[in-house]
């Protein structure tokens, strides 16, 4: 597949940046595409009951000027944790009953309360 490259400058660059921003950008288009082909669900016999995921994701991250293409990146990656559509995705890979459902979320609320406990405990230290 053909990722188009696009580079744009506010100064003249370097041919080494010029290449070094263009194997980013080509670098980031492959990734999202093979983050896009990863979640893929398993191939499963189509049910007239069976109804198309659709996941509305609006994440956007603005690159400020002279920003390195690597905090915004990371920054991305932040916003897509946190949106929680990968997670979504990884348990809609697999059908999951509801009971499996219920075990799952009362681990992740244990793990949730811990981690509010140890933040909770790291706050009255800084304070004292």
């Amino acid at each position: 597949p053909h990722c188009p490259q696009r580079t744009i400058t506010s100064k003249p660059a370097t041919t080494s940046t010029l290449i070094t921003m263009a194997r980013l950008s080509l670098l980031i288009a492959c990734l999202l595409a093979a983050m896009a082909t990863a979640f893929v669900p398993a191939n499963t016999p189509v049910t007239r009951s069976a109804t198309p995921t659709a996941l509305n994701v609006n994440i956007k991250v603005s690159v400020g000027e002279g920003e390195p293409i690597e905090s915004a990146l990371r920054r991305f990656k932040r916003e897509v944790n946190k949106s929680g559509h990968l997670m979504d995705l990884r348990h809609k890979r697999y059908f999951e009953n509801s009971q499996e459902r219920k075990k799952r979320k009362i681990v992740q609320a244990r793990f949730r309360v811990r981690m509010e406990r140890m933040n909770a405990r790291r706050m009255r230290k800084q304070r004292t």
